[in-house]
């Protein structure tokens, strides 16, 4: 009896490790859901195409659970769970695809349903162990704690590594983690050099030690840097008496910063501080007509534009290049994730034109006071200007041409004789603010007028061949459909907001235009009943903005662009592609989560803990980001985009 039993375990462990993927089996568990127990009989039998059958007479029950893709590490499947004396003539209960199979080392395992409740349904291909334990939900490893060289993400780096490294290079797709951990010479992109240096690694020598400067240095997601503020008395008081005089001021108050990361300080004086935001703007001390309360200081949280050459313009007034840094604080996301998680996703996505940030805490000192007010955990942004033009020089072609801010107040590229100015040094707002070269003014607006006309005023065939020569469409595609999968409704579709164009010839005619996305923080399930919108989690994303705004609904209007738009759509809520599938998702804001929680509470006393909700008035308040539930925001989404053809 024990030959036969080990015989028959032995073929089913042959037979599972050489199953292709997508082939499937079914699999045999005992009642009441304990310990595996095959000692009545095992029988594995080739129905043909690809499926096994494994059968056992357990206590006079058969249980089966249904599976495909054993081959792929947290894949989803779709299982059939079935149950009966004989297992003939069952009843069937259907799970959904959001289910994942998880597989590490040669453990696999598998989540159904029975009787009600959930389990868990494990094989172990070495030591032919089984189990059918109660399920729990696995939580994925931290991303960002996979060691490099791990490109498989098996735990240990081998000769398999290298193989997976090959694969890659020979046109295997990789997703963006595994890529991270394929480039381990540190170069920004997968080569042979990488396969070179991983066999180095595994004769006994060393990895490269990342070298990180200029941006990479400042934006470094790996760091949690130290942002020290400082400013005379007169001056902070100078700030709130600018801000009790318009509250949307732009001008700036001179101090210094002490930038501290991975032990090294970095001390600037002569900067420019201002304060930064729109709806989000607050007084960052006090009320109305107050001055600095030393000792009493009731400390608000506010946005901080920080310029270090704004008065003394040479390569001191820098933080390795860097010459402008933008601190905003978490308003309006208890989460403290949506941004973040929405301009990760666009770099994940391949959405190069999105800026960079990282997380930061900072610090705020006024002359006089006895000790800074730490102000807490902040996000740090890239600003869109000169200089971030000239960084993506090489992607732009030109980084000499028209930069333009949009937006609220009718930016919805309809209007030529709408509110066109340019950035003037004042605290005046408009619907378009020309950013760079305001001294062409003329012929940039000229320029963006007629933008405006050939979007509203082309015929069909004209648009499709126009469109084509002014624009990387796919870009422009995959840039709203990350858009729109995270649930951006205060942008330029729906509410004519939040975006910059970039125009990279001054050119009247022969330009490419380029949209770069802006503020994400109104993202992730904090939704609105604003313009065409009333549910951003469920509303169609093929009519995700309002009629007016036409410049995106033009272009899906043609059968090959939107079947683009769709595809992109449907790869970012994929198993597997590590983009915003709810698991995957998750494990990313939980391990920024164990990055930023120690540092949360703030002399402010305001937004003290991590909450799982979106913003107090939004009209959707059962979204979250961490529940398994049918409101999290990620399932929601992944079912809006499904139905799509």
């Amino acid at each position: 009896m024990y030959k036969y039993f080990y015989l028959v375990l032995t073929m089913m462990a042959f037979v599972l490790a050489s199953l292709p993927a997508q082939a499937s089996i079914y699999i045999v568990g005992n009642t009441p859901f304990g310990n595996w127990n095959p000692a009545s009989g095992i029988e594995m039998t080739d129905d043909g195409n690809g499926v096994y059958t494994l059968t056992a007479n357990i206590n006079g029950s058969v249980w089966f659970v249904f599976a495909d893709g054993l081959t792929s590490d947290w894949t989803a499947f779709n299982a059939n769970h079935r149950y009966g004396p004989t297992g003939n003539n069952s009843s069937t209960v259907e799970l959904s695809t959001d289910y994942r199979t998880q597989k590490s080392n040669n453990n696999h395992s598998y989540k159904f349903t029975g009787n009600g409740q959930d389990y868990t349904f494990t094989f172990n291909l070495n030591n032919l162990t089984f189990r059918i334990d109660e399920y729990h939900e696995p939580e994925l490893p931290d991303p960002n704690a996979l060691e490099v060289g791990d490109v498989n993400g098996d735990g240990e780096i081998n000769i398999s590594d290298v193989n997976t490294l090959i694969d890659i290079l020979l046109g295997t797709w990789a997703n963006y983690d595994t890529q991270k951990r394929a480039d381990v010479s540190h170069d920004g992109e997968v080569t042979i050099m990488d396969v070179n240096v991983l066999i180095d690694y595994l004769l006994g020598g060393d990895f490269p030690v990342p070298v990180k400067e200029g941006y990479d240095y400042v934006w470094d997601d790996e760091a949690l840097p130290e942002v020290h503020l400082n400013v005379s008395l007169s001056e902070w008081n100078r700030l709130l008496a600018l801000y009790d005089a318009n509250a949307y001021t732009t001008q700036y108050v001179m101090g210094s910063i002490s930038f501290v990361k991975d032990g090294e300080t970095t001390v600037i004086d002569s900067i420019g501080i201002r304060l930064k935001g729109n709806t989000s703007r607050r007084r960052p001390e006090g009320w109305y007509g107050e001055t600095h309360q030393a000792g009493n200081t009731d400390w608000h949280h506010a946005h901080f534009g920080v310029n270090l050459r704004k008065y003394v313009d040479d390569d001191a007034h820098t933080i390795q290049g860097v010459r402008k840094l933008h601190l905003k604080w978490f308003k309006d996301d208890p989460m403290y994730v949506r941004e973040m998680f929405c301009y990760e996703l666009f770099r994940r996505a391949g959405v190069w034109t999105a800026i960079r940030d990282n997380y930061c805490r900072l610090w705020l000192h006024v002359e006089g006071d006895s000790k800074e007010a730490y102000y807490g955990v902040y996000e740090l942004l890239e600003p869109i200007d000169k200089r971030y033009l000239k960084d993506r020089k090489s992607r732009f072609g030109s980084s000499d041409g028209y930069l333009w801010k949009c937006r609220n107040g009718a930016s919805g590229l309809n209007n030529p004789n709408g509110d066109i100015w340019y950035d003037d040094d004042t605290d005046d707002r408009h619907a378009y603010t020309l950013e760079t070269r305001t001294e062409e003014f003329d012929s940039a607006k000229v320029q963006l007028q007629n933008f405006m006309n050939l979007i509203n005023g082309l015929s069909d065939t004209k648009f499709y061949t126009w469109i084509q020569q002014v624009t990387d469409v796919d870009l422009l595609l995959k840039t709203y459909a990350v858009n729109v999968a995270v649930g951006m409704w205060d942008d330029y579709w729906n509410n004519a907001n939040n975006y910059y164009l970039y125009f990279n010839s001054r050119h009247l005619h022969d330009y490419k235009f380029y949209f770069i996305p802006y503020d994400y923080d109104n993202t992730l399930g904090t939704s609105l009943r604003c313009g065409n919108q009333e549910d951003a989690g469920r509303h169609d994303p093929l009519n995700w903005g309002v009629s007016s705004n036409r410049l995106i609904s033009r272009i899906l209007a043609f059968d090959d662009f939107r079947a683009i738009y769709i595809n992109h759509l449907k790869f970012l809520v994929t198993t597997g592609n590590a983009m915003m599938d709810r698991q995957t998702a998750q494990a990313r804001i939980r391990a920024w989560h164990n990055k930023i929680a120690p540092y949360i509470d703030n002399d402010t006393g305001e937004d003290t803990s991590i909450e799982d909700k979106p913003a107090s008035w939004g009209n959707h308040s059962e979204y979250n980001l961490l529940k398994s539930d049918g409101n999290n925001f990620f399932t929601v989404k992944a079912a809006s985009i499904a139905p799509l053809q």
